[in-house]
Order: structure tokens, then sequence, then C-alpha cells
């Protein structure tokens, strides 16, 4: 089954409503707890259903948000009415944020038809796009993971990673990268993992949330040191927004992997080093 290129522009999912196999996911997520549901059912695009990181996540770990078991996510993909044959987009509502998580995931479970909402949820006002409103009631369907442990990193391999001078990519700000600023979540150190670099997601996206031109982003990984051959490691604070750099160099038709565990974990243990200053 062919790949769909990972972003798709509001014009384009514009023009596909109404397609049978179409399968529209609000992905939204707020880091200062501000439930999504309700903003969802407020106003989101016509069709969508609600994609919960905090749902659809590995309930026995005490990190955040941490993957699910393929079979934990195939059921409950399932009951919101999608299957991995669908062609997948995913959005949220702050432009391109949490929706990069989401697309992650599908990836990592061997779902190749995912794509992100390019600008998300203001992208699709600004075209023109109607919004619905209320909760979704979808069809259940059967959905089969088929994941991809690879794109996964746990703390050991990434400790590994920075032994062998890897790259690993953190994509917090860079306040938070030097230690300046305190971490949102009690009881984290602040700082950054040895030898990781910094790339702050949001250098990736213009001031609309939208993914930036392809040669702006090869500058920006080159900046990191990055060769058009290497296969970073992506970390930030919970494993959310580490995504966006991932998406980034989908665009560029490259891979990377994603540190799950993250800054809360790192940065919550006592045998892990942390440096501080850029």
């Amino acid at each position: 089954m062919a790949t769909l290129p990972p972003l798709v522009s509001a014009s384009e999912l514009l023009a596909a409503l109404g397609d049978p196999d179409l399968r529209i996911l609000d992905a939204s997520w707020h880091l200062d707890g501000t439930p999504a549901q309700p903003i969802f059912e407020a106003g989101h695009l016509p069709g969508a259903v609600f994609f919960d990181l905090e749902a659809i996540s590995d309930q026995g770990n005490p990190l955040p948000h941490m993957m699910p078991s393929p079979g934990q996510f195939g059921e409950q993909l399932g009951r919101l009415g999608v299957s991995e044959t669908d062609r997948i987009v995913v959005y949220d509502t702050f432009g391109l944020f949490t929706a990069a998580r989401a697309w992650w995931m599908f990836r990592a479970m061997g779902c190749h038809r995912v794509q992100v909402l390019d600008g998300g949820l203001p992208a699709w006002i600004r075209t023109g796009g109607a919004l619905e409103t209320g909760d979704a009631s979808p069809k259940a369907a059967t959905f089969r993971a088929a994941p991809r442990p690879e794109m996964i990193a746990d703390l050991e391999r990434v400790r590994q990673a920075l032994e062998d001078g890897a790259p690993v990519l953190d994509a917090r700000a860079a306040a938070r990268f030097a230690g300046a600023a305190p971490e949102p979540r009690p009881g984290l150190r602040a700082g950054h993992m040895p030898r990781a670099v910094n790339l702050p997601f949001g250098e990736l996206l213009t001031p609309e949330g939208l993914m930036r031109e392809p040669a702006t982003l090869e500058a920006a990984f080159a900046a990191c040191g990055l060769g058009p051959d290497d296969r970073p490691i992506a970390s930030c604070g919970s494993g959310v927004t580490a995504a966006v750099p991932l998406l980034a160099l989908s665009v560029l038709g490259r891979e990377g992997v994603l540190y799950d565990g993250s800054w809360a974990e790192w940065g919550g243990r006592d045998d892990t080093e942390v440096v501080t200053g850029p």
C-alpha cells in the first residue's frame, strides 16, 4: 500500500470530503490540562472523531501518554471507526502541535496512509471549511496494528546513542533546554541530556502553524549537525512535540525515532546525567 505524503493542505482535504475511506481525527491536547473534548464538541471538521492522546496510551505506565500496546491501540481505533487501510488525516486546534504525535503513533503502528492537516483547524477555517458541533458517533471498524518497534526509543537506546555520538534532538524551547526555565511538570530537573542538540519545534513552523518550506527544514537540520543519512532520536517534554521534527524529516523523505519517555522520564530520574547551558 503506497505511503501518502505526510502533509495535506486544507484545500486538498476540503476537496476530499465525502471520500468513503477518509477518516478525520482531532488529536488536540493541552499541556495546561484544559480538556480538549468540549472544545472538539464546540466545533470540529465535518465527520471528525476525537483522538484522545491521554486515553489512547499505556494506562499502566506512570509516565504521561506513553505508547499503548498494539492490541489496545487497535481496539480503541476500531471503536473510533478507523481501519488501518483508511486514509487517515489528523489535525489539532493549534495549527501543528499535537497532531504530529498522533501521526507518529499511526506510523509506529504500521499505517502508511496517514497525514497531518498542515496548519490544523486555523488553516481549515481560513480556507472556508465548515465546522460541525456535538459529539461523534462513528460506526465501529476493525483496526489491525502492525507495530514498528524500531521507531520507538527507550531510555537505554537513548543512553547508547548519546554515548556513541549519534544525533539526539531536543524539541523543547531553548530556555527549557538550557535549564533557564522551570519544567511545567513538578519533580523534573531543569536542563538537557549531555550531547543532545536543541531544535525547538516552533522553528520548523511558520507563525500560522504551517510546516516551513523543505529548503528551510533542510537548513535547520543541517545547523544541528545532521547529515542526509542520519536517523536522529527526537525528544521533548513528554513525547508529543518531539514528533514535529520527525514529521519535518518525513516531509524531506527521511525518518527518525521518537524517545517516548522524553524529559518526563530522563529529567525525573536520579541515574541520568543532566547538564545546563546552551
